[in-house]
């Protein structure tokens, strides 16, 4: 997730420069072309691309509005992720009844590695690493079983509080409610994980870029009797800047694909290991210093 930073200008121009040096050979190519056979090409009136330019910023608008919408349902998504984490733990605390310390500081650790793994899996990275932190080899090697790595940690926890249960130690009301708050994890994942699937339509990049060379190309051809110096850096300008905000919506609509501008998964699961870490009464608590990059994680 961007900061409230001074991005760096590198980072802006690695994001436009192939679709900048595209422009420049086309935008060179039409003027030579202009230049060449200026008295047999047509007059192109300013308005054909005035009406091109205004139908690409009613495309870019929306589909800015359809990334925000994806990349914001995905932070709420893991603002519900955060509330859940808390209440889980706070509900172990209080319904279950005292003498299972030990229990409960296993599934509140098991839940930071859920929080964890299933950030690494929504950026398609290694759900086990450094999981070894919070679970113990055993319930390392049975998720290894499972294709789902972090649905195999939500059902661990099911056994656990199953158990609890059966030993006497949770009456049934409170089993309710910890199972209730299980759910809205698993509701959570199911939702993550349907973001990160369900892909944004490629054709829709592909005629807006199309689109935009097309804007390129007419507004080069209107501008032949303006001269070349002046000509060429506006149509890089103009186009550079609708390319920025087609980059900035195709980064939004997916928001776990470990950029700058995702949805910063591991600095929240690190503030949910720290919130339940001290809730536990732990010692070893990460440092949340802020940081110095324009973005987290």
């Amino acid at each position: 997730m961007l900061l409230n930073h001074r991005i760096p200008v590198s980072y802006i121009i690695n994001k436009v420069r192939r679709d900048f040096f595209y422009v420049l050979i086309v935008s060179l190519s039409v003027l030579l072309i202009t230049e060449k056979y200026k008295h047999f090409l047509p007059e192109m009136p300013l308005t054909i691309p005035t009406f091109i330019g205004t139908a690409i910023s009613i495309l870019l608008s929306f589909k800015l509005n359809q990334s925000y919408d994806r990349w914001w349902e995905a932070r709420k998504v893991w603002g519900a992720i955060v509330n859940d984490s808390r209440s889980l733990t706070i509900q172990l605390q209080t319904l279950v009844s005292s003498g299972n310390e030990t229990i409960i500081r296993k599934i509140v650790k098991r839940q930071i590695a859920w929080c964890y793994s299933l950030g690494q899996g929504l950026r398609g990275l290694d759900t086990l690493e450094n999981l070894d932190r919070f679970i113990d080899d055993k319930e390392t090697e049975e998720i290894k079983l499972q294709v789902n790595k972090p649905l195999a940690l939500l059902a661990l926890h099911g056994k656990d509080i199953r158990q609890l249960r059966e030993n006497g130690h949770l009456d049934i009301l409170s089993q309710l409610q910890l199972d209730d708050t299980l759910v809205r994890l698993c509701d959570a994942q199911g939702k993550a994980e349907r973001i990160k699937n369900t892909i944004f339509p490629v054709t829709y990049r592909i005629f807006l870029h199309s689109i935009i060379y097309l804007f390129v190309v007419t507004l080069s051809i209107s501008l032949k009797d303006v001269a070349g110096f002046f000509e060429i850096p506006l149509l890089l300008l103009i186009s550079t800047a609708f390319f920025l905000l087609e980059k900035s919506a195709a980064h939004m609509q997916d928001p776990f694909e470990n950029r700058p501008t995702d949805t910063p998964v591991t600095a929240i699961a690190k503030t949910i290991e720290i919130n339940l870490k001290q809730l536990i009464g732990e010692n070893e608590i990460p440092d949340n210093s802020p940081t110095e990059n324009f973005y987290l994680l």
